[in-house]
């Protein structure tokens, strides 16, 4: 059975979902997420549709790993993943619309006080950077420096730029080229269903009457051959 999971607007803490209800405004907390899980039994699959600029750091962490830790999840970005909501695409297998966006940053935060205060809160974002990272370098095997990088250069992301960081596994809508058989030789190839309908029609001749076995054969390959041949 799938569930499925919208991921809307901001990402915020349990305690605040009320505010935003009672407003209208979409919102996202763990809650919202757990709820789907409690309802899930094993061999189920939960679809996430996302389209949030992110939110509460610990919000897109705590719903990263409720996600991560069910398994069987795939994950649609739809609008865009930005902040936050960028670390919870990580989670599972994921694939973006092209219209839409990623976008990765580091943390930010409304600190105030003295130097102090200052320096602390500093070393106290760096150690989050570092912390929200590991979801990018889980994802894509990329170092915690090129993820650094990338999040210390605010970067946004088409769907063709996310996959080709290995931020996604695959752009929406791309159509996905058939599997050929391989073959032994390059002038070979499998009759026809023409042909194969030609060949039936001589094994039912050779029922009604007896056809020697090199006459049927000598017949077969000329079929092969001649594919023009009503």
């Amino acid at each position: 059975m799938k569930h499925k999971v919208d991921i809307r607007g901001v990402l915020i803490p349990n305690d605040y979902k009320w505010y935003y209800s009672f407003f209208g405004e979409d919102s996202t907390c763990p809650r919202d997420i757990q709820k789907i899980i409690d309802a899930a039994v094993e061999g189920d699959e939960i679809e996430v549709y996302i389209n949030s600029p992110g939110g509460v750091i610990d919000v897109g962490s705590e719903i990263y790993t409720l996600l991560h830790s069910f398994g069987n999840v795939k994950i649609y970005i739809t609008g865009e993943a930005c902040s936050a909501a960028s670390i919870v695409a990580m989670a599972g297998y994921c694939e973006m619309s092209p219209t839409a966006l990623m976008m990765v940053h580091c943390v930010s935060s409304g600190a105030r006080g003295n130097h102090s205060d200052m320096e602390h809160m500093a070393e106290t974002l760096r150690t989050a950077d570092r912390a929200l990272c590991t979801a990018y370098t889980a994802k894509t095997g990329m170092t915690e420096a090129e993820a650094l990088e990338m999040m210390e250069h605010e970067t946004w992301m088409t769907a063709v730029q996310a996959k080709e960081k290995g931020l996604i596994d695959a752009i929406m809508f791309e159509e996905k080229e058939e599997e050929t058989p391989l073959i032994a030789g390059p002038l070979f190839e499998l009759p026809d269903e023409e042909k194969l309908n030609r060949a039936r029609r001589l094994m039912e001749e050779e029922t009604s009457e007896t056809i020697p076995a090199d006459l049927l054969k000598a017949q077969w390959d000329f079929l092969m051959l001649k594919g023009d041949r009503k």
